[in-house]
């Protein structure tokens, strides 16, 4: 699959550095760069990318309103280039797939490629989904409702409830009351805001057991409760802290930022 790629930076030399990065990953394809918001816009309007490197700091319309702007279309995926760490939340606010600091490290820039690589596929995979739900609604009513059904089956099939025997007790934890997790060693300490209870566990079979539209990783060692989430506040080095419902903080690490962009809207 190409990669339909649109540069936007009002820095010459920052476009063409980028340029030459990107020539490592045979699926982008640059099909244009834009020196200024306005030009951005138009661009992505009448060209249609897949994805836009966008600088936040341009004269007239900066990054943000380039975003704002691509709203009245079905937008590509953006991925923030700025010298300016400030911005972040920002940035994952506006959904963007990663928020990459200049000059850009060819690893990171790696990490954010297949990140977006990700997210094209499961965008595809939506609407091939959608469209075959609509093809079914006209033709076979029957099958569509199943289609539905099995939807609904597979969410049902993780946990409500979780036992855990802990202290020689067993509770019966409901999970939605669950804020974050925690692991240490083969233990996984499950906190619902006013308790704290030891399950053992490993963390890859109890994520297993979470719906992950819920629950996700921030952390190598922490799951956090997605709607449990009350404030995102930055950090340093592209960090960030969750704020939850009961108070408590749990950073979101580096290799985990794209998690926060999937629900702070």
């Amino acid at each position: 699959m190409t990669i339909r790629t649109l540069l936007v930076d009002d820095e010459k030399l920052a476009i063409q550095g980028l340029q030459l990065r990107l020539e490592n990953f045979d699926d982008i394809d640059i099909i244009d760069t834009c020196q200024n918001g306005r030009e951005a816009i138009r661009a992505i309007k009448t060209k249609k990318p897949d994805l836009v490197f966008l600088d936040i700091q341009m004269p007239g319309f900066d990054g943000f309103s380039v975003v704002q702007g691509a709203m009245e279309i079905d937008p590509p995926l953006f991925v923030f280039v700025t010298a300016y760490q400030e911005h972040a939340i920002r940035a994952f606010e506006a959904n963007a797939v990663n928020y990459l600091m200049k000059p850009v490290d060819e690893d990171k820039l790696a990490d954010t490629i297949e990140r977006v690589r990700q997210r094209l596929a499961e965008k595809k995979s939506s609407e091939e989904a959608e469209k075959l739900l609509n093809v079914l609604a006209e033709v076979a009513p029957d099958a569509a409702q199943d289609y539905n059904a099995d939807e609904g089956e597979t969410a049902s099939r993780f946990e409500k409830l979780i036992n855990v025997k802990d202290r020689g007790q067993i509770f019966r934890v409901e999970v939605d009351t669950i804020e974050h997790i925690e692991a240490a060693g083969d233990y996984m300490c499950i906190y619902t805001g006013d308790n704290s209870l030891v399950l053992r566990e490993t963390m890859k079979d109890l994520e297993r057991r979470l719906d992950p539209r819920n629950f996700q990783r921030v952390h190598r060692s922490t799951i956090v409760n997605l709607n449990q989430v009350r404030q995102v506040k930055p950090h340093t080095n592209g960090e960030c802290f969750l704020v939850l419902e009961s108070g408590a903080e749990v950073k979101v690490s580096r290799s985990y930022r794209d998690v926060v962009a999937r629900f702070v809207h």
